[in-house]
Protein backbone atom coordinates (compact mmCIF):
# COMPACT_ATOMS: atom_id res chain seq x y z
CA UNK A 1 0.00 0.00 0.00
CA UNK A 2 2.79 2.32 0.56
CA UNK A 3 4.64 1.70 -2.48
CA UNK A 4 1.26 2.18 -4.40
CA UNK A 5 0.88 5.74 -2.71
CA UNK A 6 4.28 6.39 -3.59
CA UNK A 7 3.96 5.19 -6.84
CA UNK A 8 0.70 7.56 -7.16
CA UNK A 9 2.47 10.51 -5.66
CA UNK A 10 5.67 10.39 -8.23
CA UNK A 11 2.95 9.91 -11.12
CA UNK A 12 1.07 12.94 -9.75
CA UNK A 13 4.02 15.42 -9.64
CA UNK A 14 5.21 13.79 -13.08
CA UNK A 15 1.88 14.40 -14.42
CA UNK A 16 2.41 18.33 -13.14
CA UNK A 17 5.32 18.70 -14.10
CA UNK A 18 4.85 17.75 -17.69
CA UNK A 19 1.78 19.72 -17.75
CA UNK A 20 3.65 23.04 -16.83
CA UNK A 21 6.40 22.94 -19.56
CA UNK A 22 3.90 22.10 -22.51
CA UNK A 23 1.82 25.53 -22.32
CA UNK A 24 -0.28 26.36 -24.83
CA UNK A 25 0.74 26.52 -28.22
CA UNK A 26 -0.86 28.50 -31.37
CA UNK A 27 -1.16 24.99 -33.42
CA UNK A 28 -3.30 23.01 -30.33
CA UNK A 29 -6.57 22.12 -31.93
CA UNK A 30 -8.09 22.20 -28.84
CA UNK A 31 -7.96 26.40 -28.35
CA UNK A 32 -11.71 27.59 -28.12
CA UNK A 33 -12.35 30.70 -30.45
CA UNK A 34 -12.27 32.69 -27.42
CA UNK A 35 -8.53 32.25 -26.35
CA UNK A 36 -7.49 32.19 -30.20
CA UNK A 37 -8.93 35.77 -30.94
CA UNK A 38 -7.85 37.03 -27.66
CA UNK A 39 -4.54 35.79 -28.68
CA UNK A 40 -4.78 37.12 -32.37
CA UNK A 41 -5.76 40.57 -30.70
CA UNK A 42 -2.92 40.38 -28.13
CA UNK A 43 -0.68 39.14 -31.54
CA UNK A 44 -1.74 42.00 -33.22
CA UNK A 45 -0.78 44.56 -30.51
CA UNK A 46 2.51 42.89 -29.84
CA UNK A 47 3.48 43.69 -33.95
CA UNK A 48 2.19 47.03 -34.19
CA UNK A 49 4.01 48.06 -31.10
CA UNK A 50 7.20 46.05 -31.70
CA UNK A 51 7.63 48.18 -35.28
CA UNK A 52 7.67 44.79 -37.31
CA UNK A 53 5.79 47.16 -40.19
CA UNK A 54 8.53 49.32 -40.47
CA UNK A 55 10.60 46.36 -42.44
CA UNK A 56 8.36 43.55 -43.16
CA UNK A 57 5.14 45.56 -44.52
CA UNK A 58 5.98 47.39 -48.16
CA UNK A 59 5.25 51.16 -48.22
CA UNK A 60 3.61 53.19 -50.78
CA UNK A 61 4.12 57.13 -50.71
CA UNK A 62 1.38 59.19 -50.39
CA UNK A 63 0.92 62.98 -49.78
CA UNK A 64 1.28 62.59 -46.16
CA UNK A 65 4.38 60.34 -46.40
CA UNK A 66 5.14 56.74 -46.23
CA UNK A 67 2.21 54.78 -45.51
CA UNK A 68 1.93 50.84 -45.30
CA UNK A 69 0.40 48.65 -48.24
CA UNK A 70 -2.48 47.36 -47.24
CA UNK A 71 -2.85 44.57 -49.63
CA UNK A 72 0.56 43.24 -48.68
CA UNK A 73 0.93 43.88 -45.24
CA UNK A 74 3.81 41.93 -43.40
CA UNK A 75 4.59 40.02 -47.07
CA UNK A 76 8.44 41.28 -46.46
CA UNK A 77 10.65 42.87 -49.78
CA UNK A 78 8.66 42.56 -52.58
CA UNK A 79 10.70 39.78 -54.68
CA UNK A 80 9.65 41.15 -58.28
CA UNK A 81 11.18 44.66 -56.94
CA UNK A 82 14.60 45.37 -58.88
CA UNK A 83 17.51 45.52 -56.90
CA UNK A 84 19.09 48.86 -57.55
CA UNK A 85 22.93 48.88 -57.59
CA UNK A 86 24.26 49.89 -54.36
CA UNK A 87 26.98 50.83 -52.38
CA UNK A 88 30.00 48.67 -50.67
CA UNK A 89 29.50 50.47 -47.82
CA UNK A 90 31.30 50.22 -43.92
CA UNK A 91 30.24 53.37 -42.47
CA UNK A 92 26.69 53.68 -43.26
CA UNK A 93 23.46 51.86 -43.37
CA UNK A 94 20.98 52.42 -46.56
CA UNK A 95 17.33 51.43 -46.89
CA UNK A 96 15.22 50.76 -49.61
CA UNK A 97 12.27 53.31 -51.14
CA UNK A 98 10.13 50.98 -49.30
CA UNK A 99 12.11 50.14 -46.09
CA UNK A 100 11.97 46.48 -46.94
CA UNK A 101 15.73 45.76 -48.37
CA UNK A 102 18.90 47.38 -46.40
CA UNK A 103 22.63 47.64 -47.47
CA UNK A 104 25.16 47.73 -44.47
CA UNK A 105 28.73 46.15 -43.97
CA UNK A 106 26.97 42.57 -43.76
CA UNK A 107 25.56 43.24 -47.60
CA UNK A 108 21.95 43.29 -48.66
CA UNK A 109 19.59 41.98 -46.67
CA UNK A 110 15.95 41.36 -47.35
CA UNK A 111 12.84 42.06 -44.76
CA UNK A 112 11.47 38.03 -44.48
CA UNK A 113 7.76 37.23 -45.66
CA UNK A 114 5.76 36.86 -42.44
CA UNK A 115 2.24 35.67 -43.81
CA UNK A 116 1.12 32.38 -44.02
CA UNK A 117 1.62 31.71 -47.43
CA UNK A 118 4.31 28.71 -47.77
CA UNK A 119 6.97 31.57 -49.62
CA UNK A 120 6.60 33.07 -45.67
CA UNK A 121 5.45 31.29 -42.66
CA UNK A 122 2.76 29.19 -43.94
CA UNK A 123 4.61 25.65 -43.03
CA UNK A 124 6.69 27.01 -39.85
CA UNK A 125 5.71 25.29 -36.37
CA UNK A 126 5.93 27.59 -33.29
CA UNK A 127 9.10 26.01 -31.86
CA UNK A 128 10.36 27.12 -35.33
CA UNK A 129 9.23 30.57 -35.01
CA UNK A 130 10.65 30.96 -31.33
CA UNK A 131 14.24 29.31 -32.31
CA UNK A 132 13.95 32.05 -35.48
CA UNK A 133 13.25 34.63 -32.19
CA UNK A 134 15.43 33.46 -29.65
CA UNK A 135 18.51 32.43 -31.71
CA UNK A 136 18.31 34.39 -34.61
CA UNK A 137 18.53 31.82 -36.98
CA UNK A 138 16.98 32.00 -40.49
CA UNK A 139 13.42 30.08 -40.69
CA UNK A 140 14.24 28.80 -37.31
CA UNK A 141 16.49 25.84 -38.14
CA UNK A 142 18.86 24.30 -36.14
CA UNK A 143 22.54 24.85 -37.97
CA UNK A 144 21.20 27.54 -40.62
CA UNK A 145 22.50 30.72 -41.02
CA UNK A 146 22.32 34.28 -38.55
CA UNK A 147 19.72 36.43 -39.31
CA UNK A 148 20.99 39.14 -41.08
CA UNK A 149 21.10 42.75 -39.70
CA UNK A 150 18.70 44.63 -38.72
CA UNK A 151 16.41 42.62 -37.76
CA UNK A 152 16.48 42.92 -33.91
CA UNK A 153 15.89 39.89 -32.36
CA UNK A 154 18.75 40.49 -29.99
CA UNK A 155 15.75 42.23 -28.44
CA UNK A 156 12.85 40.61 -29.03
CA UNK A 157 14.25 36.98 -27.69
CA UNK A 158 13.76 38.48 -23.90
CA UNK A 159 9.73 37.77 -25.02
CA UNK A 160 7.38 35.90 -23.01
CA UNK A 161 6.76 32.04 -24.81
CA UNK A 162 2.85 33.59 -24.02
CA UNK A 163 3.22 36.71 -25.88
CA UNK A 164 5.19 34.94 -28.82
CA UNK A 165 2.94 32.51 -29.15
CA UNK A 166 0.41 35.69 -29.85
CA UNK A 167 2.40 36.96 -31.92
CA UNK A 168 2.48 33.58 -34.02
CA UNK A 169 -1.03 33.72 -34.04
CA UNK A 170 -1.83 36.50 -35.10
CA UNK A 171 0.41 35.85 -38.18
CA UNK A 172 -0.50 32.59 -38.94
CA UNK A 173 -4.45 34.78 -39.06
CA UNK A 174 -3.32 37.13 -41.56
CA UNK A 175 -4.17 37.02 -45.73
CA UNK A 176 -1.15 35.06 -47.11
CA UNK A 177 0.91 36.82 -49.39
CA UNK A 178 2.91 34.76 -52.33
CA UNK A 179 6.09 36.26 -52.19
CA UNK A 180 9.42 35.08 -52.40
CA UNK A 181 11.85 37.10 -50.88
CA UNK A 182 15.87 37.00 -52.44
CA UNK A 183 18.23 35.52 -50.15
CA UNK A 184 20.41 38.78 -48.58
CA UNK A 185 23.85 39.19 -51.08
CA UNK A 186 27.15 39.00 -49.39
CA UNK A 187 29.33 42.56 -49.27
CA UNK A 188 32.12 40.51 -51.30
CA UNK A 189 29.12 40.00 -54.09
CA UNK A 190 27.99 43.52 -54.06
CA UNK A 191 27.97 45.75 -57.32
CA UNK A 192 29.04 42.46 -59.13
Amino acid sequence: MKNLNSLSLILGVFTAIVSSCSGPLADEKEMSNDNKEELIKRGKYLVTIGACHDCHSPKIFTPEGFDIDTTRILSGHPANDEIPKTLNTKDWVLFSNDLTAFVGPWGVSFSANLTPDDTGIGNWTFDQFRRAIRKGLYKGLEGSRALRPPMPWQMYKTMTDDDLNAVFTYLKSIKPVQNLVPPPISPTDLNK
